[in-house]
């Protein structure tokens, strides 16, 4: 994919706040601090246009992303251990849950994984809500230079085995390294149409 424009939209918290629903869109999400802003900026050739941060929790909005003109990335909040008020916390799972059930155009949604922690029962349970809901799903474990070859072969099967899912149905990746862009973005093309 040759990136020719890449664009921060608009942030929303609810649907009335969505930019118009014409373009497909691939939503990312992922466990807090799993290196999903580093995963989108590394995919769009971008040094900083989602935000990194070593903050968990930093994205509390939907984000929208323009790419090519042609369609469009969402960064949601991560989930898990973010560092912010229980308040706050609790109305990430209905913005997100009203995301992706009810957004037309949202062709897929890339989960991201840290591939040296075993994904726990939230990965589980937002895969079996991705399946309940019919969305076509890309996952990915990031973070792969932080370990040894033979390591990374090690995590990838009992991570595999811990989400019931084929070895070839994750895609391992370093935006260090850019390990699996090229990978991610036949998974991306091939959801949203895009020759």
């Amino acid at each position: 994919m040759i990136i020719k424009s890449a664009e921060f939209v608009k942030s929303a918290v609810k649907p009335s706040q969505y930019p118009s629903a014409v373009l497909p869109e691939i939503a990312f999400t992922g466990r807090s601090n799993v290196g999903k802003s580093s995963l989108i900026n590394t995919l769009l050739n971008r040094k900083r246009l989602v935000k990194t941060s070593s903050t968990p929790g930093r994205t509390q909005l939907i984000n929208f992303f323009l790419i090519n003109k042609a369609f469009s990335f969402v960064d949601l909040p991560g989930f898990g251990y973010a560092r912010v008020p229980d308040s706050v916390r609790k109305k990430w799972a209905p913005m997100i849950e009203t995301y992706l059930s009810t957004r037309k155009t949202l062709k897929g949604v890339v989960l991201i994984m840290d591939i040296r922690r075993i994904p726990g029962i939230q990965e589980l349970n937002f895969i079996e809500w991705l399946h309940y809901y019919n969305i076509p799903s890309i996952l990915i474990l990031t973070k792969a230079d932080k370990l040894s070859k033979t390591k990374q072969l090690k995590h990838h099967f009992d991570i595999a085995k811990a989400l019931s899912v084929d070895k070839d149905d994750l895609i391992l990746f370093s935006a260090k390294s850019r390990l699996g862009k090229d990978v991610v973005w036949e998974a991306v093309e091939g959801l949203i149409g895009y020759h």
